[in-house]
């Protein structure tokens, strides 16, 4: 079929790669606004074609890697132009919004429109960073409207775990958005703040494993981010407030000398993570 792919950085990069090495009869057409990144993509062979007013009529599968506002303004500029058979398909990291939107252009004109977040990712972004092999074993989450048929939902699917991933979730917008302030933003969040600390700058010798974990996804794409998380505030703040109440139970007991208070605080924790850590 003909896949269209809006924007080229770490997850529209990896997807055109992932559809040559996996779909190899798929024809790819692009859109992307930085002339550079269109010349990389060019070279390594990622696409057949662009995106434009005629060819957009051609694509069955449209997947917009943008920022969520960005996916949501292209949508409105464009959606005059999509074919009625398309299916369009976004991939930011917040549903809510968007999915409103592209369920109310999806009914005005015509194409079929179903939300989606891919769960994989790197610490660095762009197209530099694209692999061919970013979503193998991963979830593809999709947070259909009540118009999306069961056979739009099946081809979907059947696209997705084709090009590795482990399995296909479906989702409400709002219970995406619930779960990944948690699952995701915060992790981000709190990485990033431990890198914060001036014991960074001494670290180097004294560190493994613990602090590598911690702060893999302090690297952060701090523009794109920023989006998210003011944009999901609605969530993430509970998150970050029962967060900061954990951080400050275990102060008072370190602070008392507390050592059994403390004890069943982490082994409680311990626990948890034995029960629902994955």
């Amino acid at each position: 079929m003909t896949v269209g792919i809006v924007g080229l950085g770490l997850i529209g990069g990896s997807f055109a790669k992932s559809i040559r090495a996996d779909r190899p009869s798929d024809r790819i057409l692009v859109s992307e606004r930085s002339e550079e990144t269109l010349d990389r993509a060019h070279l390594l062979g990622l696409y057949d074609g662009l995106v434009d007013r005629d060819s957009i009529r051609e694509v069955d599968l449209l997947l917009l890697a943008l920022y969520p506002r960005a996916a949501i303004a292209w949508l409105k500029e464009h959606a005059g132009e999509i074919s009625r058979h398309t299916v369009v398909v976004d991939l930011a990291g917040i549903k809510s919004e968007i999915c409103r939107v592209g369920a109310e252009l999806s009914r005005a004109h015509g194409f079929r429109f179903v939300g989606g977040h891919p769960m994989a990712g790197r610490e660095i972004s762009g197209i530099e960073a694209s692999r061919d092999d970013l979503f193998i074993g991963a979830s593809m989450i999709l947070t259909p409207d009540g118009d999306a048929s069961v056979d739009v939902l099946s081809s979907l699917k059947a696209f997705f775990l084709s090009l590795g991933f482990s399995r296909v979730v479906f989702s409400s917008p709002a219970e995406h958005d619930r779960i990944i302030s948690y699952t995701s933003q915060l992790a981000h969040v709190i990485s990033n703040a431990y890198i914060s600390s001036p014991m960074a700058e001494v670290q180097r010798g004294f560190s493994a494993g613990s602090f590598r974990d911690m702060t893999r996804v302090a690297e952060i794409n701090a523009e794109m981010w920023s989006e998210i998380l003011v944009s999901n505030r609605e969530h993430l703040l509970p998150e970050l407030d029962r967060l900061i109440g954990s951080l400050s139970e275990i102060r008072q007991v370190v602070a008392m000398g507390d050592e059994s208070g403390l004890c069943a605080l982490l082994a409680k924790g311990a626990q948890r993570k034995r029960e629902y850590g994955g």
